[in-house]
């Protein structure tokens, strides 16, 4: 990742991960886990959490929205994606609630990679943009 890169995660408001992501980091986790079990250890760790709120629950699209309180306000959009039957990609959208400056200083990214940290701990962490290299 460049400097440049990095000069526009900082000055952002939004972070995303994807499967094919710049940032290595920000790329698509991939766990042993069905669908089903995957969204109950999500629900599980956001209720675990002080300054998280499970908004709604889509199991059907496989979503979840939360909003968070704690340090700076944000919306948060999960999504849980079934490869195969026991492997579960998950990613993450985040927006801060920024309405004095057009940046979160890098919040919203470090949230993302929280976020992965603790799912690692709970799930069966397989790698990252596993299908980008198939």
């Amino acid at each position: 990742m460049g400097a440049i890169q990095k000069l526009k995660n900082l000055l952002s408001t939004h972070t995303e991960t994807r499967e094919n992501h710049i940032d290595a980091a920000l790329r698509s986790h991939y766990y042993k886990v069905s669908n089903k079990n995957a969204m109950k250890a999500l629900q599980e760790m956001f209720q675990k959490m002080d300054g998280f709120s499970v908004k709604s629950v889509s199991e059907e699209h496989g979503e979840i929205a939360v909003q968070v309180n704690k340090g700076k306000k944000a919306f948060m959009v999960v999504t849980v994606i079934s490869v195969r039957p026991f492997e579960t990609a998950i990613d993450f959208s985040v927006t801060t609630d920024s309405a004095i400056l057009p940046t979160d200083f890098g919040f919203s990214r470090k949230l993302v990679l929280h976020m992965y940290q603790e799912l690692n701990k709970s799930l069966n962490y397989t790698g990252s943009g596993l299908n980008s290299e198939r």
